[in-house]
């Protein structure tokens, strides 16, 4: 598996998001003008390093309707802003894999969205297991209420019937590793968000109150699966241009600086 290192970060490790203006410049009056890209901008990847840059790679399950949601916007503005926020050289294209696929063992860290529905084959599950006790990682991201925490606890165990998912408590390195995150982020659509701004509602309908964040890890304590409970990360990239204020307070404050944590620290634990 190709090794990538983040040797240097832009933003000081301990910097309050909820402080900072991640993106200042932003123009969010035009992201969705260029439709190829969804307005996400294009970057050329630096001379000497087209073998050797970070590609963010969407899982596709065999069984499994919902894993494009989000997709392409989610994909390409979060490697967007990866790029710009981090000293990782990031591929300005996303991937798209499939569990059985040669190619997964190429990508260090694997998105799977909606987990929540879908059905791994026994095949995948024996795939992703070889792939995660090798050094793989993965991040299961928009997914609310209990039957939905049903599927996923289900899904994990098809993977690793003997390990457990542990809470991660704030306390832990992946809410620290580039932006330090004081409380467990929860991200939901523009539309909830708007709805429920007078009362500081931030989940969805039958919804849990508050977002919950779990790990599974390997016999030497390295994560290999994080996993995000009543919460959208992805609805903050993908719909980052949609409302200002729901940029601000959502995509900037929380679903990026999240996200980045998470990939950095992937990569570098």
């Amino acid at each position: 598996m190709r090794t990538i290192v983040a040797a240097v970060l832009i933003f000081t490790a301990g910097a309050a998001p909820a402080q900072t203006r991640l993106f200042p410049n932003a123009d969010l009056t035009s992201q969705r003008d260029i439709m190829d890209r969804r307005g996400a901008p294009e970057w050329e990847i630096p001379a000497g390093f087209e073998g050797d840059v970070f590609t963010f790679a969407r899982l596709r399950p065999q069984f499994h309707s919902r894993w494009r949601v989000d997709w392409p916007e989610s994909d390409l503005f979060f490697s967007y802003r990866l790029n710009e926020m981090t000293s990782l050289t990031v591929n300005p294209h996303p991937r798209i894999i499939d569990i059985t696929s040669p190619e997964l063992y190429d990508f260090p860290f694997t998105y799977l969205v909606e987990p929540g529905h879908m059905n791994l084959l026994e095949e995948e599950a024996a795939i992703l297991r070889n792939y995660l006790l090798n050094g793989g990682f993965l991040m299961l991201d928009d997914f609310w209420r209990e039957n939905e925490w049903m599927n996923v606890y289900q899904q994990m165990k098809m993977i690793f019937p003997d390990r457990e998912p542990v809470e991660l408590e704030l306390d832990h390195p992946i809410f620290r590793t580039v932006f330090e995150i004081k409380e467990k982020p929860q991200v939901p659509t523009p539309e909830d968000a708007l709805n429920g701004r007078a009362k500081g509602i931030t989940w969805e309908r039958g919804a849990n109150p508050f977002a919950t964040y779990y790990g599974i890890f390997d016999d030497a304590g390295r994560m290999m699966v994080v996993i995000c409970r009543d919460t959208d990360l992805g609805d903050g990239w993908e719909r980052e241009g949609d409302n200002k204020w729901y940029f601000h307070e959502f995509s900037e404050k929380k679903a990026y600086p999240m996200g980045i944590n998470i990939v950095v620290y992937a990569l570098t634990h």
